[in-house]
This record gives structure tokens, C-alpha cells and sequence, in this order.
């Protein structure tokens, strides 16, 4: 089986635009979490007035600016999660110093790019023009705006990628799966190096309002935004909806060789699994969790006991946060796994950038690469206290501040509405 590499990375983030800057604000515990219910008398409304939002401003000061990234005619034609999965594309593809221009090479180049809602602005603005004005108020743009698998369809486009042009979408662990399945891609031999990843942006009254009936949301921090999302805190009351994009240049391990590329680490297994259970709420066992965990270790043929750090889904929620540090305890201190809970270091970073749905899992997937490339553990942001209850919750949560440490081995979970779970395994070559 082919080998597959990360060669580049690009991030879109509540943090900032840039991988750079996303990274440094992260590890020095900044966080990118704003009230909004200032941006309509509809957000005012709701019971959840908190989201990490991409900071608007100069492009050369790490903000985002659509009018300095597209012209007017691309703004028209492309949803903003399009932009923001082609801006990041962009990065990653400068960072790889991949640009082909021979047609065997741009064959050889795929884009497997989903996200988890899409532009659900459109929907809502076009059902409105067509209440009120029927037919010809609907934008001859709107159906290529709204199809998920145009963010992919635009950076193949750009760039004349004319390898697998694909799409996921799996709720929040699209990102995850987008990763997963493009290495698969490329050990299968369909492509030898793949731009793949995930971009969300569906910060919209409706959103919020199908997430708060729901009772997913965070409603206790409205006051102190920067404090709502809580992951493994006893006080975690919900989540905190993000928008961004998280996207890598994977390739086969000898073609990056050969182009003398960087390398980040090895994708080096990738694990699914179905909880099999309920719509939106996980099994309290963790069953789900631990079986995308234990088949990403067994594709990498990693034991748990060599894991160096987790980069969890944990998404701020009672039942998620429970269920996911419950399965892996159970995987790393089982038969092959740490001697201790103290052993086994876990990070949330949707303490600082919320959870970005459909982006969620190959953003973090970047934040645990980067960990393993530069030996750092980026924090779980606003632990004080760890619990619910606190004698489960004993490992080594990376609270509030980052950590040095090796790291050889990470994992990155994502897990989904309709119990889809993925798990990500990167390592040193």
C-alpha cells in the first residue's frame, strides 16, 4: 500500500486567515469566539447569541476581505464556503510548493472538498425573492451556489485539476472523512497527490435556531463569549457554531520525495465507525468513538499505548465530552495501551475556535499535525474544572495552556449527527 503525506497546509479560522497566524494565536491561548447580537434584531432573538466568526479586515494583516480575494464576478458566483475552502486551497498549494503545469501531473492532481450545511444563506435569501417575486427573482447562480461539491468543483477549476473531483458530506465529521477518503485515493493509486479538506459557513439566524431547539447550543455565556465553549469543563452547557475552512496537500510519500517537498508527518491510518444509536445524541458507552480510534490505529499498525496526543471532537456538549473521553480511556488504558489516565494527553481547540461543523474535522486535523511537526499541544481553553463527573475525567486535558512535549503520534476525532465517527492517525515518518 502507498504511503501518504502531508505536504501542505492552509487554514481559514476564527483565529485569522493563515496557518501562521491561526497556530500562534492558538498556542497563546487567544480565542476567537464574539457575541453577535448586535448583527441583527434575529440574532438579538436567539437564545444563543455567541459564534467564532472569521475576523473581517486586511488581507495583509490576517483578516478577511472577500473584495481583496474575488473579483465581483467571482463573488457573485461563489458561496462564501467556496471561498473560503478556495483561499485556504490557495495556501496549502503555496505551502506544498505544488504548482503543476505538465498534463500528467495536473491528471495525477485531485480536490476532495465537503462541507457539512453549505450555503444555507442562499437557501433562505432565494426562498424569500421567490415568495415575494416568483421565477425571475431566483439567481440563475443559486443552484451552483448551493451544491456542496462546488467548493471542490471551483479549486479544480482554478488550478486545471483534472484528477478525482470529489465531495463529502457527513454533518461534522465531513472534514474528517474528506481527509480520510482522499488518502485512500492515493494509495489505490487514483491520484498521486490530493488538495482535500472541509470549509463551512452557516452563521444564520435559521442555524443557530435549528441547533438551539436541538439543544445543542451554549445559552449560559452570552454575556462572556469568550467563555462559552467549554470542552471537558464541569460547567459545559453546549456548543458554540464556527464557520472556516481546513485543507491539506496529501501526497504519495516517494512523489514528494522525489520533489524534494517538506513534509509534516504521515497520514498514516484512518478510521470509521457508526454509533448505530440516535439522530444526534451519542451512546454515553463511547462505542462509536472507540471503534474509529481502534481501526485507525490498526491501519497505521500503532498500539494505543504509542499515542502522544489526541486532538478530541470534544465539542463543549454534557453527553459528547463524557462519551468521548469514556472511549478513550477504555482504548489507551486497555490491554495494549498507558499505564495510567495521567498518560494520556487530550486537547479540545473548540474552546477557541468553536465548532465549525463540516470544517471542524480537517481543521483540527492541521492543529494535529502541526502538533506533531513542532512538538506542541495547543490548550482546551476555559478548563477550570474538570468533570461531570470529575473522577471520569482524569487525564491530561493541555488546560488553558499550551504544552511542549514529543509528540510522535496524534489522532484527530470527528464525529457527526447520525453517528458517524471518524478518526485520524498521523505520525513521523
Amino acid at each position: 500500500m502507498r504511503k501518504v503525506v502531508v505536504t501542505g497546509l492552509g487554514l481559514v479560522t476564527p483565529l485569522g486567515v493563515g496557518v501562521g497566524r491561526t497556530w500562534k494565536r492558538l498556542l497563546d491561548s487567544q480565542c476567537g469566539i464574539v457575541s453577535i447580537k448586535d448583527r441583527s434584531h434575529q440574532f438579538a432573538a436567539l437564545p444563543s447569541r455567541v459564534a467564532a466568526v472569521v475576523p473581517e479586515g486586511s488581507k495583509a494583516d490576517g483578516l478577511w476581505n472577500t473584495k481583496e480575494r474575488f473579483t465581483a464576478g467571482e463573488e457573485k458566483r461563489i458561496a462564501r464556503f467556496a471561498q473560503y475552502a478556495m483561499v485556504a486551497s490557495e495556501m496549502a498549494l503555496e505551502d506544498a510548493g505544488w504548482a503543476p503545469r505538465k498534463e500528467e501531473d495536473l491528471e495525477a492532481t485531485g480536490v476532495y472538498m465537503g462541507s457539512g450545511i453549505g450555503s444555507l444563506d442562499d437557501v433562505y435569501d432565494t426562498t424569500i425573492a421567490y415568495e415575494q417575486g416568483g421565477y425571475k427573482r431566483v439567481s440563475p447562480f443559486f443552484v451552483p451556489r448551493l451544491l456542496i461539491n462546488l467548493a471542490a468543483g471551483h479549486v479544480s477549476m482554478r488550478y486545471g485539476f483534472q484528477g478525482p473531483n470529489h465531495a463529502a458530506t457527513t454533518a461534522c465529521t465531513t472534514g474528517a472523512h474528506s481527509i480520510g477518503d482522499a488518502a485512500r485515493l492515493i494509495q489505490f493509486g487514483d491520484a498521486d497527490v490530493m488538495v482535500a479538506g472541509g470549509a463551512e459557513s452557516c452563521i444564520h439566524p435559521l442555524a443557530i435556531s435549528g441547533f438551539a431547539r436541538a439543544r445543542s447550543l451554549s445559552t449560559e455565556w452570552n454575556d462572556r463569549p469568550e467563555e462559552s465553549s467549554r470542552p471537558f469543563d464541569r460547567d459545559r452547557e453546549g456548543f458554540v457554531i464556527g464557520e472556516g475552512a481546513g485543507v491539506m496537500v496529501l501526497e504519495e510519500l516517494e512523489h514528494a520525495k522525489q520533489r524534494g517537498a517538506k513534509i509534516y508527518g504521515q497520514l498514516a491510518g484512518y478510521g470509521l465507525s457508526s454509533d448505530a444509536y440516535h439522530m444526534t445524541a451519542p451512546r454515553e458507552d463511547g462505542q462509536g468513538p472507540r471503534l474509529a480510534m481502534k481501526h485507525a490505529l490498526r491501519h497505521a499498525g500503532i498500539k494505543p499505548s504509542a499515542v502522544d496526543y489526541i486532538n478530541a471532537h470534544a465539542t463543549s456538549t454534557l453527553l459528547g465530552d463524557a462519551a468521548e473521553n469514556r472511549a478513550i480511556k477504555e482504548l489507551l488504558l486497555g490491554e495494549e495501551g498507558k499505564d495510567s489516565a495521567s498518560e494520556i494527553n487530550i486537547s479540545s481547540t473548540k474552546g477557541a475556535i468553536g465548532h465549525l461543523l463540516g470544517a471542524a474535522g480537517s481543521v483540527e486535523a492541521i492543529f494535529a499535525i502541526l502538533a506533531l511537526h513542532n512538538n506542541m499541544l495547543p490548550p482546551t481553553l476555559n478548563l477550570q474544572n474538570a468533570g461531570n463527573p470529575p473522577e471520569e475525567f482524569n487525564c491530561n486535558y493541555v488546560a488553558n495552556v499550551a504544552q511542549q512535549k514529543e509528540v510522535n503520534v496524534a489522532l484527530s476525532n470527528s464525529f457527526g449527527f447520525g453517528g458517524t465517527n471518524a478518526s485520524l492517525c498521523f505520525s513521523t515518518l
